[in-house]
Order: structure tokens, then C-alpha cells, then sequence
């Protein structure tokens, strides 16, 4: 067991444990952010927590078994804690709480709350009404559940990220300007889990922005589940994602801008065109095709064929020649063939990309692909997913190896791991590692690259040519 040390009087500490995409990252750190006004600061000891959220995924497979296995932990931690006379409430948030809050509810009795994406503006509400429950007898107390998908905005109810925070965040930051997805793809929960499309104003976004840079922040990556959807509304006109990048662009101190996660259908002309117009918009795109073979395409709903990805891909490369192409791919989707196979192999080769994320089918209870008939067999799709990451991690080494020589602006971010070294990001999202001070932190540096590690470049400052 733990060794453990009562909290001090007067003090509440707030442990967040953040699984999945990059919008959970986020999302945790707005509700640090709702509780702080409230008395409670984060720590980094689940143990020593007065408050413990669990913020879940339900990509990944089995999701929700993983969440009631770490329920059972702290069911032992919080015994513990009330041993030394102190308390510990837990709270499931997220998308398996969306999905299963009933459940968690019925087969976990030590969790207080279970709320979902849309309700996390309501944290101290529900967990006032959690501290009252404190001293009821357990067979009387009852879990606060809140997974409605509210009418009001909750990024209004939210307050803005103190600046004493966020500079603890770093140079780099993530500003949720979208969530929820249309697509209903065969294979998803998000739409179930995040509700439908809802893009934020284009003022609440520029604000939330701003504060980020005032409070040192370089480098914003925008989010959405389907972020290229954005139709922020400004003053009763619509605003796409291409816009809103110009609009961005104009921030003093803000250096440098991403994007993620993208549908190919809505690479509109306004957003290729702010790549190619915009030197603050990064050359590095995450655009998911998932599969490329038309027929599996279709069976996941993606509402593209092939060729038309590959049509946007060329569309993009003629707008920014330097970008650089991330994807998702998903291998063993139920009925899938081995030509079907083979040509997400030829889509991979003829694209070239820098990285990609890939999977095995799993099933999502819920989607429409959950009740699909010939599913393929185990030993197949792990077999097909190793050829598909032997090909892409091979793509991957030589765009690495294809930056050998070039002198690329790097964002320096932190001290390195050896004495006397930093690292920071290329254009490229590509961790780089280069001799230097730590006087270099904080600013885009020129890096020569002198060299590759396994999932990192080497490089050397470029000192300046004097006049």
C-alpha cells in the first residue's frame, strides 16, 4: 500500500488522469482551470488527491475496462485516505462516461460523479453536490450523473485559463474551436460520445487565443473531432477554418499555427490557400483516409473514394509544395479482402507519408460497424498491421533522412536529457535535439540537421553570417 500523509487543513488537491486524443488534454486542463477558483491545485500523486478525475477515451479497445480497473485502485487508495482521516471523491469524465455513465454508476459505487464532454462546465456544481453526500450512508448515496448534450454553450460558463497556469503549460498550447462530428463513419463513437458539430465563435476563439500568447505561448494547434468543419459564427456571418487562420495570423507574438483532426471532405479552397498565403500556418497536415480500397470506404461511410483523397492531396501539395502528410489507417475492417488490403499499401506508397497512426478493427458497441457480419480473423489483422507499419515506419526514416543537410526554424521548448543539450519542434512536428544553452528556450532557432535518431533529428545551431 501507499505511505500516505493527511492533506493539510484548508488545502484541496485535484489529480487529473487525462487518456486519449489531444482534445482530452485540453479539456483536463479547463477543468483544472473551473476548480481553481474553487481552492484546488494540481498534483502530481494520485494518493495525496482530494479529488480524483478519471478523463476518458473510448477509442481505444476495451476503454471502459481499463477505467473500472482503475476504479479498483482507487476504491483502495480512497480506503486508505479515510484511514488517516481524509476523504478522496472520484469522478469518471469523458467519453466512456458519456457512453456507460449507468453503468459506471451501477458497477463502481465509489465513484460520486460521471459526467460527460459537454457537462465539465458544471464541475463545481456537481461536485458540491458531491461534498454533500460526504457523510451519507453509502447505501444511500448516489453517483451525480450528467451526460446531457446541454443547448447552452459551456465554453461561455468557463472561466479563461489563469495566466499562471498556462505559462506552466509551456510554449505550445491546444484551443478547442470545434467538437462533435456529422460523418456518422461506421466504425466511430464520437458522434454518440461529443454530440453533433458545434463550432465556437470567432471571438471567443480570437480571446482565448490572445491569452494564450500573452501569457507566452508560441505555438496554438486547433482542435476538433472534425476541426476543418469549423463554422464559427461572426456576428451573424459564417467563418470557415481557412479564415479563421488568416484572422489568427494577425496576433502579435503568435508564431505558429496547427490544426488537427481533419475529414478530407472539408479541405475547402479557403483553407488550401491560407497554407499556401500563411507562413504561421505549419507545412505539416493530419488528413485520415483509413483505408484504400473504395469499397471499404464506403462500408465505413467515409464519403470519399480514393481517388478523391488523393485528388485533395495534390491539391494541397500544389498550394504548399514543402507540406508534409500524417494519416490514420485502420486494418481489418470487417470484409475486408486482401486486394482490399493491398490497395491501402498502393494509397500509403503513393501519398509518402511522414507518419501515420494505425490500428486494428476493434468494435465499438453502438456503431454501426459493431453489427457488421464477416469479421476478420485475429491473426489476419495482426498481420496485415505489421506489414502496414513496416511500410509507413520506412516512410517515416526517410523523411527523416530527407531533412539531413536542410536548415529547418525550430521552436526550442525545453532543456535536453543530456547536460549542455535542448529540444524543441520542426515545421514538421519532429522532435529535434541540438547542443545549446538554455538561453535558446523560448524562441524559434535556425537548426542545421546533421543527423537521425529512431524517432527524433539531431542538429546544430546555424550561427549567423555577419554582414
Amino acid at each position: 500500500m501507499t505511505e500516505m500523509t493527511p492533506t493539510r487543513p484548508n488545502t484541496k488537491k485535484l489529480f487529473i488522469k487525462t487518456y486519449g486524443c489531444q482534445m482530452n488534454v485540453y479539456d483536463s486542463d479547463r477543468m483544472t482551470d473551473a476548480l481553481a477558483p474553487h481552492g484546488y491545485e494540481t498534483t502530481l500523486d494520485m494518493a495525496q488527491a482530494d479529488l480524483v478525475l478519471l478523463n476518458t477515451c473510448h477509442i481505444r479497445e476495451k476503454a471502459s475496462e481499463k477505467v473500472f480497473s482503475e476504479l479498483g485502485r482507487l476504491k483502495e487508495l480512497q480506503t486508505e485516505r479515510r484511514a488517516l482521516g481524509g476523504d478522496m471523491l472520484i469522478g469518471v469524465a469523458g467519453c466512456v462516461a458519456q457512453a456507460e455513465g449507468e453503468e459506471i454508476a451501477r458497477r463502481a459505487p465509489v465513484v460520486d460523479m460521471v459526467f460527460g464532454p459537454q457537462a465539465y462546465h458544471k464541475l463545481p456544481d456537481m461536485l458540491a453536490r458531491a461534498e454533500g453526500q460526504r457523510h451519507m450512508h453509502p447505501a444511500l448515496k448516489k453517483a451525480i450523473i450528467d451526460t446531457d448534450f446541454p443547448e447552452e454553450d459551456k465554453f461561455e460558463h468557463l472561466p479563461a485559463a489563469r495566466k499562471e497556469v498556462t505559462i506552466k503549460r509551456g510554449l505550445t498550447a491546444f484551443l478547442t474551436v470545434q467538437e462533435g462530428c456529422d460523418k456518422f463513419c461506421s466504425f466511430c463513437v464520437v458522434p454518440y460520445t461529443r454530440g453533433a458539430e458545434v463550432s465556437r465563435p470567432v471571438h471567443q476563439v480570437l480571446a482565448e487565443a490572445r491569452g494564450l500568447v500573452d501569457a507566452g505561448v508560441k505555438e496554438i494547434t486547433l482542435l476538433g473531432q472534425n476541426v476543418n468543419a469549423y463554422h464559427g459564427d461572426d456576428k451573424g456571418r459564417v467563418v470557415g477554418l481557412g479564415e479563421l487562420a488568416y484572422l489568427l495570423a494577425e496576433i502579435p507574438g503568435l508564431e505558429r499555427l496547427r490544426y488537427t483532426t481533419s475529414h478530407p471532405r472539408d479541405m475547402d479552397d479557403a483553407l488550401i490557400a491560407a497554407h499556401r498565403d500563411l507562413d504561421i500556418l505549419m507545412p505539416y497536415l493530419h488528413l485520415p483516409v483509413q483505408s484504400g480500397s473504395d469499397s471499404i470506404l464506403k462500408a465505413m461511410n467515409r464519403r470519399h473514394t480514393a481517388a478523391e483523397y488523393l485528388a485533395v492531396i495534390e491539391r494541397i501539395k500544389t498550394a504548399r509544395p514543402d507540406m508534409a502528410l500524417s494519416g490514420d489507417f485502420i486494418v481489418g475492417f470487417p470484409g475486408e479482402t486482401d486486394q482490399d488490403f493491398e490497395d491501402t499499401l498502393s494509397i500509403i506508397r503513393e501519398v509518402g507519408y511522414a507518419s501515420a497512426y494505425s490500428f486494428k478493427y476493434s468494435t465499438r458497441p453502438g456503431t454501426p460497424g459493431a453489427g457488421l457480419s464477416d469479421q476478420i480473423a485475429e491473426e489476419v489483422k495482426t498481420e496485415r498491421l505489421y506489414r502496414l507499419q513496416e511500410l509507413v515506419n520506412a516512410q517515416t526514416t526517410a523523411f527523416h533522412l530527407s531533412c539531413v543537410g536542410k536548415t529547418l526554424p525550430v521552436l526550442i521548448e525545453r532543456p535536453g536529457r543530456m547536460p549542455g543539450q535542448v529540444g524543441g519542434r520542426s515545421p514538421y512536428l519532429q522532435a529535434v535535439h541540438l547542443e545549446g544553452s538554455t538561453d535558446l528556450i523560448g524562441a524559434i532557432h535556425p537548426v542545421e540537421i546533421i543527423g537521425t535518431s529512431t524517432n527524433s533529428l539531431v542538429g546544430r545551431l546555424k550561427q549567423a553570417v555577419a554582414a
